[in-house]
C-alpha cells in the first residue's frame, strides 16, 4: 500500500457550524507533516473523516489511494492515536494491546515488541486506568504501531510527556518517517514541531491557510525583520517608531524591528545616542510564523494587557 494521505475538498457541517470548508492537502511518505491551527480550525474533524469516524458532506479522504472504510485489517495500513484516554481502565497495558492484536490477527510477539519500543516494559502488567497521561500516550502510540503501518496519524502526541518523553517521541517520529512512512502529527506545541516536522499544513476556519515546508515558512516569516538587543528598550522603541519602523518587544532587553534595514536601525540609534549591544537579521520561530498566519482565524481571543 502506498504511504500517503490525500484530502480533497472536504466540507462538513454540524448543525449551523461549518467545521470543514474545502479542506485540501496531502501527506507524503518519508516525512513528518505537522497539522496545526487554532481551536475549532477543523483538525480533529479532518482526522476523524480520514479514519471513517465522521462522514464528510462533500469531498474525499484517501489513505494509500483508498477510503479507510474499504481497508481490510486497517491497523496494517493506518495507525492512529486520537484519544489517549480511549481504553478499558481495568485492563493491563499488555492485555489492552493483546485484545487489539487478537482483533486484527496479529501475533502476541508483536505486542511485546511495541511495548518495548514505547518504553512501557516495566509497567506492561499494570492496569491502564492508573497510568499518567504521558504513559497513556505511550500506550496509544504502541497501539498505533501494532500493525507496522505505512501511515500514522497522531493527535497531540506530545501532551502529558515529560522532557525525556518529548525527546523520545521526537526521535521516534523522525525515525518512522525515515523508514518511508507518511506521518501526520496534529499539535499545538510549535517548538516541538519545529524540531520534528519537515512539512507543515496550517489550517484555519475549516480550510488550509498554508501548505509548505517548515524551513520555507520560517524563512518567509523572517524576511525583513531585524533583531535588536538594548538596555534602553523604551528609548529604542520610541526612536525607531519615530523613524517609521514597527517595533515589538520580545524580551526584557530584546526587540524585533520591521520597516527598517539593520543599517538603518544602527543609524537611528546612534543619532539618538541610544545604547545597543547587537543588531542582526531576525530568524523567526515556527510559533511566530504560525501566529502571523492564523491571526485572523482564531475564534476566541483574550484581551490585550
Amino acid at each position: 500500500m502506498e504511504a500517503t494521505i490525500e484530502v480533497s475538498g472536504l466540507r462538513k457541517r454540524f448543525g449551523q457550524t461549518r467545521a470543514l470548508d474545502g479542506m485540501t492537502f496531502g501527506v507524503q511518505a518519508g516525512q513528518v507533516t505537522g497539522f496545526v491551527g487554532p481551536n475549532g480550525a477543523g483538525k480533529s474533524t479532518t482526522m476523524r473523516v480520514v479514519l471513517g469516524l465522521d462522514a464528510a458532506d462533500e469531498g474525499t479522504a484517501l489513505v494509500g489511494g483508498r477510503p479507510y472504510t474499504s481497508l481490510t485489517s486497517p491497523l496494517r495500513h493506518v495507525g492512529a492515536l486520537l484519544d489517549a484516554g480511549a481504553l478499558q481502565p481495568s485492563r493491563t497495558a499488555r492485555n489492552h494491546l493483546l485484545w487489539l492484536a487478537h482483533s486484527q490477527g496479529f501475533a502476541a510477539a508483536r505486542v511485546d515488541e511495541v511495548i518495548d519500543l514505547v518504553g512501557l516494559g516495566t509497567v506492561a502488567r499494570r492496569k491502564a486506568g492508573g497510568f499518567s497521561l504521558g504513559m497513556r500516550q505511550r500506550l496509544g502510540i504502541a497501539a498505533a504501531l501494532l500493525g507496522d503501518p505505512p501511515v500514522l496519524m497522531l493527535d497531540e502526541p506530545f501532551n502529558g510527556l515529560d522532557p525525556e518523553g518529548i525527546v523520545w517521541i521526537r526521535g521516534l517520529l523522525r525515525s518512522l518517517a525515515a523508514e518511508g512512512r507518511a506521518v501526520l502529527v496534529s499539535s499545538h506545541l510549535m517548538s516541538e514541531l519545529q524540531d520534528t516536522a519537515g512539512h507543515l499544513v496550517v489550517v484555519g476556519r475549516g480550510k488550509v491557510v498554508a501548505d509548505t515546508s517548515v524551513a520555507r515558512l520560517i524563512e518567509r516569516a523572517s524576511d525583513g525583520l531585524v533583531a535588536l538587543r538594548t538596555t534602553a528598550r523604551s528609548e529604542a522603541m520610541s526612536a525607531l517608531a519615530h523613524a517609521g519602523a514597527t517595533v515589538s518587544a520580545t524580551g526584557p532587553d530584546t526587540l524585533t524591528v520591521s520597516g527598517l534595514t539593520a543599517q538603518d536601525v544602527v543609524g537611528v540609534l546612534n543619532a539618538r545616542a541610544v545604547p545597543f549591544s547587537e543588531v542582526s537579521a531576525h530568524r523567526a520561530t515556527l510559533e511566530e510564523a504560525y501566529l502571523d498566519l492564523t491571526r485572523d482565524a482564531v475564534e476566541f481571543k483574550g484581551a490585550a494587557r
